[in-house]
């Protein structure tokens, strides 16, 4: 009876946890990583609304105390500057997501 049961190792759940899947990821990884780049990328988009509605803020201020038109075009031009920069923000955050892949 001994040598029975020493010819069958037995199932660990260490071997469990190593399958992998065809495409060289854990199974729970799989299913996970794309949930976490979709999470990141919301986030990313996020904060690109943040900014673009912190750079509408400013702007009103801005041209709200300009006091002449040089001021007020000023104004709008640190506007649409602060926008871009919250897009080209986000934008490089999601093409590090995607380059992590």
């Amino acid at each position: 009876m001994d040598q029975s049961r020493s010819s069958t190792p037995p199932s660990t759940a260490a071997e469990s946890s190593a399958t992998v899947a065809a495409d060289g990821r854990r199974p729970e990884q799989s299913a996970v990583s794309p949930v976490r780049r979709g999470f990141a990328s919301f986030a990313a988009s996020l904060q690109q609304g943040f900014g673009n509605f912190q750079a509408f803020l400013v702007g009103q201020a801005k041209m709200m105390s300009a006091r002449n038109e040089k001021e007020s075009s000023e104004a709008d031009l640190r506007t649409a500057k602060m926008q871009v920069e919250a897009a080209d923000a986000a934008e490089d955050t999601k093409k590090r997501l995607e380059k992590s892949n």
